[in-house]
């Protein structure tokens, strides 16, 4: 079927760098030159700016699963992932999805039945939905899982994760221990059985990371590392082909990987909040000084949109440069040249914004309108 075309009127948009009134044309599914004819939203009023890219959102877990222990099938979660996505104004979304050792949430069936929803749907989707793999080191069961999904395309951004050993740290503090067994849906007991079992195979770690990272770096995968706490730690993954360092415990490795010329990434909730809900570094001023140069969603989608809008309310970053962090710069990061861009011939991704909310009134994937607000449906023309 043919898309329509559409001319988003009257707004300011963001163009190389800067926001000034234009007008913005899409056709044939990608951004154009400015033409007559097509359908029309009128976007006086408005900013009119690049589709928002997120590289690491799992707030899918609370679609597959609301409450603990309370499942739903991983179909209809797809479908109510997608329309959140939508609604906050995210074009190109990297699904977080964890692969562990730990039962439940994050087991290998999960991924197995999320795998299998993703790529029934994926067809009928208007967004960019992929997957960021969030392999946990000690999970060699699942090694040959994750090494299939690299090689048939179902993954498309690898993350080296290992929190095993800040589990084991906590065994001794009772409401970690129950935090972690409920979560598995295992007694305190049989959690501390199983996490035994998981570290006494700790020496075939390095081995199955360093397939992992042979089978990404064959199928063209950026690849990143997650909560380095140290610079040896970004030493060890940089040396494995991961140039994103995503949520540095510590500011030196940030700074280490900005002066090797790789992105940063920390959570949006983080900007949006005033800090960390894990008491770490605080990303608004590390974006500031250049250090942090992506945001991402981490646990709640909505933040994505609201984070560039807070951090002009602080007064040290523009919005252009402040919208950079969670579209350009994460589709760079990523090597997704055709988008984060409103160029004419990259893809059509667009979220037209109403800044008193901040909230997207209209979102366009791929040219076609995707999410329209009743407010959004009133400026049709």
């Amino acid at each position: 079927m043919e898309q329509p075309s559409w001319r988003i009127t009257g707004g300011t948009a963001l163009l190389d760098g800067a926001l000034r009134p234009a007008d913005i044309a899409l056709a044939d599914g990608r951004l154009a030159e400015p033409a007559s004819g097509g359908r029309v939203l009128d976007a006086r009023g408005l900013l009119v700016l690049p589709g928002l890219v997120d590289l690491h959102g799992d707030a899918h877990e609370r679609c597959l699963q609301p409450r603990p222990g309370i499942g739903f099938p991983a179909a209809l979660a797809v479908r109510d992932m997608a329309a959140q996505l939508l609604a906050s104004g995210i074009t190109t979304a990297y699904l977080g999805v964890t692969l562990s050792w730990e039962p439940g949430l994050r087991s290998l069936a999960t991924w197995r039945l999320l795998m299998a929803a993703l790529e029934e749907a994926r067809p009928r989707l208007a967004l960019d939905l992929r997957v960021h793999l969030r392999f946990e080191a000690d999970n060699l069961d699942a090694l040959d899982d994750a090494l299939s999904g690299i090689a048939t395309g179902q993954v498309h951004l690898l993350g080296f994760n290992d929190h095993t050993p800040p589990i084991l740290s906590r065994l001794d503090d009772p409401k970690q221990l129950a935090k972690y067994a409920g979560r598995a849906g295992l007694s305190p007991e049989a959690f501390r059985a199983l996490i035994g079992r998981v570290a006494a195979r700790r020496d075939a770690v390095p081995e199955a990371r360093a397939r992992l990272a042979a089978a990404a770096a064959k199928a063209g995968l950026p690849m990143l590392s997650h909560d380095d706490a140290t610079l040896a730690d970004r030493a060890l993954y940089r040396g494995l082909g991961a140039r994103i360092c995503e949520f540095p415990m510590a500011e030196a490795v940030a700074e280490d990987a900005r002066a090797a010329g790789e992105a940063v990434v920390m959570g949006a909730p983080n900007v949006v909040r005033g800090g960390s809900h894990l008491g770490w570094a605080s990303a608004a001023p590390l974006a500031e000084r250049g250090v942090v140069t992506v945001l991402a969603s981490d646990y709640h989608w909505p933040a994505l949109l609201d984070a560039p809008f807070a951090l002009v309310r602080r007064g040290r970053m523009a919005l252009p440069e402040a919208w950079a962090l969670v579209s350009g710069n994460p589709a760079a990061a990523a090597g997704l040249h055709d988008r984060g861009a409103l160029q004419p011939g990259l893809r059509g991704d667009v979220v037209v914004v109403d800044p008193a909310g901040p909230e997207a009134l209209a979102v366009f994937c791929g040219g076609r309108l995707s999410h329209l607000t009743a407010a959004g449906a009133a400026r049709l023309v």
